[in-house]
């Protein structure tokens, strides 16, 4: 007898809650590591490239007992060798989370550059740069370099905006999170 995902017998489902319950809970992680990379494939930067403004980033952001969610971010910036600061609504659920777990990923795919930075973020405090819209710095503990001798990353993603009020807004925003990084916040 085949069983689909909805006519599972008991009898399986109360050998996989058995085995749940009889597994060790996961360590808890204090902060996001990767492991060194194995047979030559990726490296460990030690500092976050440059990346040109506008580059879309993708930020990942964790929650117990769910899989990662990831959001493109469209106003991302370098603040230092090993922190990052973005731009969020104030309204995004990734802005909840990460305030709930700070362990987040910033992937960047530029022009020969593709990196993933684990690290933990915090919302920067008094940083509202526009109404509705947060500053969230990103303390960057590894860079793992995906670049290949085998491939080259030729351009970022192809983006425009097709509104121009969220235009404008966008370019608000990417030139107050400038001004707050020429600051030191």
């Amino acid at each position: 007898m085949r069983h689909t995902a909805r006519s599972k017998p008991a009898a399986s489902i109360d050998a996989l809650r058995r085995f749940r319950e009889a597994s060790p809970a996961p360590p808890q992680a204090t902060a996001l590591q990767i492991a060194p990379p194995r047979s030559g494939r990726g490296s460990v930067r030690s500092v976050l490239p440059d990346w040109p403004a506008g580059t879309v980033t993708i930020l990942a952001t964790a929650t117990a007992g769910e899989p990662p969610h990831a959001i493109p971010v469209s106003a991302a910036l370098r603040a230092g060798p090993r922190r990052a600061v973005i731009a969020l609504a104030s309204t995004r659920g990734s802005l909840a989370r990460l305030r709930a777990d700070p362990r987040v990923s910033l992937t960047i795919v530029c022009e020969d550059t593709s990196v993933t930075a684990y690290g933990r973020a915090r919302v920067v405090d008094g940083a509202a740069l526009v109404e509705g819209v947060v500053a969230v710095e990103i303390e960057v503990d590894r860079v793992q370099d995906h670049n290949r001798p085998t491939f080259a990353i030729e351009s970022a993603v192809r983006w425009r905006w097709t509104d121009p009020d969220a235009e404008r807004r966008d370019a608000e925003v990417r030139a107050a999170l400038a001004r707050l990084v020429a600051r030191g916040y």
